[in-house]
């Protein structure tokens, strides 16, 4: 297939769309609440009453409200209905032909529809992620099109660096540099990896990507290997997520089909083929030189650096490694100009961020907004805030990351206002917390998560993360000791400085945020233990008299 051929196939798609489509959410979350059993009856319906030939039935990725899953959308009025049971979704299409509609609208006025701007997901909830042609039709693999035939490997690479896309892994390098450097490389052979061992608890948006639109990231994948010079990529995505490996398979099979994988991409010059490499569920493999150990058949543990990947990576050839986020961006980018992308965000944290948001939210799911968008837009308008309640806190970048206090959410979301506040962006996971969680405990939590997930190579990982997990358990049980705050931090500054790799460094990151802002709550704990013990000793000498 060469270009003319892509850009017919894509009209004949568009030709073909029918008067009406129901789309309907088929990604994880709403799979796991009969989304299935909703899209047979929404079929079943259609052919009941005869509408075949004027009805689809489409079945589509996220469609971003996720805690109001089943979700279905109906074309062209715009409609779209929540919490959806197979009964009531043979409603929706019995109103075609003036039934009752039973099933629950959504008011797609609301602040977590209206104040998003969607680039990543500017497909997702709109193509059906299981047909290739789905994803043609909305300029799918026009971008590479377009790099093979009308660009240089330097002019792709030099449109990345404009538009000032930063990776979306949670380290945010530029990844215009990234990629001029492995390209600049002499070595015979290079490699691109998608990093898609999302491990942060509570974020789901790279499984939502692979879900919802996977040959978006195919795509990215392609035009990045056409700029550095390689020929071979993995998808390095962990086991459990099965859904988003079965449509990444799928994906990949039909894009060899019709030439956009393999020999003379597009009738260009460009061979590229990409396989997958499933992951066991470490969190550590999200590091770079772990990643690359694990595809090679090694143990997950990571190397000191430098040099980094970029240099000498998979087998010790020169690797470019970017999330799924950043590949995603890619086609856009292309498609509108880096200026356009440029013109979004702040001054140094370009684009779009695409959020899990999670936690005490009226409205939870994927949002994607501009990069410096305020914590408290995300949280108290398009999340709707706690439902009864007052937040206390919202939490970004994982375990790696930190908390925010409520009186804090002013904050933009960019890589450098959250790293003022004693967070991070990460990958872009953010939980709501109300006033009724414990950050003691929520900060044991996480150093639970780091303790177990630590590869135990380097000393300060292995044994301070225990450490730091025996003392938060201490204090959070009511059994802290005067001095055992002073000891806390004094471990997390040496386990930040002395470990290997990110997990150890960032390890302490939610203790010392939830110390520089919830200290009292520390205190108070060790305080009931002070308590207690003058209780006994009072008590034992009322005894002894």
């Amino acid at each position: 297939m060469g270009p003319n051929e892509l850009k017919e196939l894509a009209a004949r798609e568009r030709a073909a769309q029918p008067e009406i489509v129901i789309r309907t959410c088929i990604a994880a979350a709403c799979l796991a609440v009969s989304g299935e059993a909703v899209r047979a009856a929404l079929d079943a319906a259609v052919e009941e009453h005869g509408l075949r030939d004027r009805v689809r039935v489409a079945g589509v990725g996220c469609l971003g409200l996720c805690g109001k899953g089943p979700l279905v959308a109906l074309d062209p009025t715009g409609a779209l209905y929540q919490q959806v049971t197979p009964e009531q979704a043979r409603t929706i299409v019995a109103g075609l032909v003036g039934g009752e509609v039973t099933a629950a609208p959504l008011d797609p006025t609301i602040p977590f529809f209206t104040k998003q701007l969607p680039v990543v997901l500017e497909n997702s909830g709109k193509v059906e992620p299981e047909r290739i042609e789905s994803y043609i039709a909305a300029d799918g693999y026009a971008a590479l099109a377009a790099a093979l035939h009308d660009m240089s490997p330097t002019d792709v690479i030099d449109a990345i660096t404009a538009s000032g896309l930063r990776g979306r892994g949670g380290a945010g390098f530029p990844t215009g540099l990234k990629w001029a450097t492995v390209a600049k490389s002499q070595s015979e052979r290079k490699f691109v990896i998608c990093n898609a061992d999302e491990g942060d608890p509570g974020a789901f948006m790279d499984r939502s990507v692979l879900e919802s639109d996977p040959h978006r990231v195919i795509e990215g994948m392609a035009i990045a290997a056409y700029a550095i010079g390689a020929s071979q990529a993995y998808v390095y995505v962990r086991a459990e997520y099965p859904l988003a490996v079965t449509r990444l398979k799928k994906a990949i099979q039909q894009a060899k089909r019709l030439g956009l994988l393999g020999a003379q991409v597009l009738g260009s010059s460009l061979d590229f083929h990409i396989d997958l490499r499933i992951g066991a569920g470490a969190f550590v493999c999200g590091e770079g030189t772990a990643l690359t150990a694990s595809i090679e058949g090694r143990r997950g543990t990571p190397r000191s650096r430098p040099p980094g990947t970029s240099e000498r990576g998979l087998w010790g050839f020169p690797t470019l490694i970017n999330n799924v986020e950043t590949f995603a961006n890619i086609p856009t980018i292309l498609r509108n100009g880096p200026e356009w992308y440029a013109s979004i965000g702040t001054e140094n944290s370009k684009g779009t961020k695409v959020f899990a948001l999670a936690g005490k939210a009226a409205h939870t799911g994927l949002v994607e907004v501009p990069m410096g968008t305020s914590l408290r837009t995300i949280v108290e308008e398009m999340g709707g805030g706690v439902p009864g309640g007052e937040a206390k806190a919202v939490q970004t970048g994982g375990p790696s990351g930190g908390f925010i206090p409520a009186e804090l959410f002013d904050t933009p979301a960019d890589y450098e206002s959250l790293e003022c506040v004693g967070s991070m962006m990460g990958s872009g996971g953010m939980i709501v917390m109300d006033v009724s969680d414990n950050m003691v405990d929520v900060a044991r939590f996480l150093m639970e998560f780091c303790a177990d997930e630590s590869c135990g190579k380097c000393v300060p990982c292995r044994a301070g993360t225990a450490q730091m997990l025996r003392m938060l358990t201490r204090i959070a049980d009511g059994e802290g000791r005067e001095g055992d705050i002073e000891k806390l931090e004094s471990l997390c500054t040496m386990v930040q400085s002395a470990s290997l790799c990110g997990l150890g460094q960032s390890a302490p990151n939610p203790v010392l945020s939830t110390l520089r802002y919830f200290r009292h709550e520390y205190e108070e704990a060790v305080l009931k233990r002070k308590a207690r013990d003058r209780e006994d000793g009072a008590r034992a000498g009322g005894a002894e008299a």
